[in-house]
């Protein structure tokens, strides 16, 4: 390096050590503010680190059904599809039951979804078909607005005569996350037989769960509460209370895996009510999903 570099380096440093204090203060304060960092990532590629945010800002683990007792606010975003296929098994006085569910969930604009159902139920070892159902859901207002995320729900069966008349449940759904990882949901059920015995119910279904291995797992508790009666004997009722584990893998982003094993605790209950739930995402109109951390949604 030649004198006349080395001098003119020298000044430039001079000049600007010279500054005063108050002036660099300044010139920091102009800066732009430095904020976290939230990437736009293909779905697809989505890392388990990072809780995906859906379009009504509703976290991952709502969108991947995690209570096979308790829905959450609205699972799917506008026009993405999924399918759901479920088994619930009962054992009581030593004899199983079984209900098998293909599931079709469909998101529509304004917080609202659309599922349609098929049943059928294996009895006595007979298979038959059992009803065909839809419900709709509507959030109240998008995720964290509202305290615990209230969502109106709907279903309507239409029953094979076989196996009774048909069935409406209105359903309020509510549910939060808190602390690192804790999943919470409340639903409060009215379960009304058009037809046949006329049963009615009311439940109270919640669940509980934390989540483990950066989201792809996660372990929780399940619990239930029914009140059911049949027409002449509305002041006899049945009060069934079921409590058991849950567990959700989630091998991929878009798969969800959930075991849930609930014991029945009273006379009327059912001494054990399983269910085994696969989900698979499959379809969506963007393509992609905003990931951020938890901590930085509310």
């Amino acid at each position: 390096m030649n004198h006349r570099k080395l001098s003119l380096l020298s000044g430039i440093l001079a000049t600007s050590l010279s500054l005063p204090f108050s002036d660099r203060l300044a010139a920091q304060e102009d800066a732009p503010p430095v904020v976290a960092e939230v990437t736009a990532t293909e779905s697809g590629n989505a890392s388990f680190n990072n809780e995906e945010v859906g379009a009504y800002n509703q976290p991952e683990w709502v969108k991947h059904r995690r209570f096979a007792n308790t829905r959450v606010h609205i699972q799917r975003d506008p026009w993405e599809m999924a399918l759901e296929h479920w088994w619930r098994g009962r054992l009581n006085d030593g004899e199983w039951k079984h209900r098998f569910q293909e599931e079709l969930e469909i998101g529509l604009p304004g917080r609202i979804q659309l599922d349609l159902y098929e049943d059928w139920v294996v009895e006595d070892g007979e298979a038959s078909h059992h009803d065909v159902a839809f419900e709709v859901r509507y959030g109240l207002a998008d995720w964290g607005v509202i305290p615990l995320n209230p969502a109106l729900y709907f279903e309507y069966k239409w029953v094979d005569p076989d196996h009774g008349g048909d069935v409406i449940e209105p359903k309020i759904l509510l549910g939060d996350e808190f602390g690192d990882g804790w999943n919470y949901g409340l639903n409060l059920v009215y379960e009304r037989e058009m037809g046949g015995e006329n049963t009615e119910e009311f439940q109270v279904t919640q669940g509980l769960s934390k989540a483990l291995l950066n989201d792809a797992f996660s372990l929780g508790v399940e619990a239930k509460y029914v009140r059911e009666t049949v027409e002449g004997s509305r002041g006899n009722p049945e009060h069934k209370v079921l409590l058991g584990p849950s567990v959700q893998f989630r091998p991929a982003d878009n798969m969800h895996l959930d075991v849930v094993a609930l014991a029945g605790l009273t006379n009327d209950s059912p001494d054990l009510e399983a269910w085994v739930v696969f989900g698979w995402d499959f379809g969506g109109s963007g393509g992609s999903g905003v990931h951020a951390p938890v901590s930085g949604r509310r």
